[in-house]
């Protein structure tokens, strides 16, 4: 069980961003998320969007430093994957 963290290489409204999922369950991701002051509105379906500034307060509460491409894998192995368009599905009834 872990959670895993990306490079924040990101661009989005003049910031950088980068990606926070879980391995293992998307209710240890909520809860990792909530716990470090990352608000739900953040979550894209499958895994969290966060600001450069917020990913050294993840890494310290033990999120584990990964490259986008076994971010990508992991989301898979663990069956928590979702195409963009099931994202938005997601977003929508949440």
């Amino acid at each position: 069980m872990a959670l895993l963290l990306d490079e924040a290489h990101w661009h989005w409204r003049g910031r950088l961003w980068c990606h926070l999922v879980s391995d293992t369950s998307l209710h240890e991701l909520h809860a990792f998320a909530e716990w470090i002051g990352i608000p739900r509105r953040a979550f894209q379906g499958d895994h969290y969007d966060i600001p450069e500034e917020a990913r050294s307060v993840a890494i310290e509460e033990g999120a584990l430093v990964v490259t986008s491409r076994q971010i990508v894998v992991a989301l898979y192995s663990a069956g928590l994957r979702r195409r963009p368009h099931e994202r938005r599905l997601i977003d929508a009834t949440t």
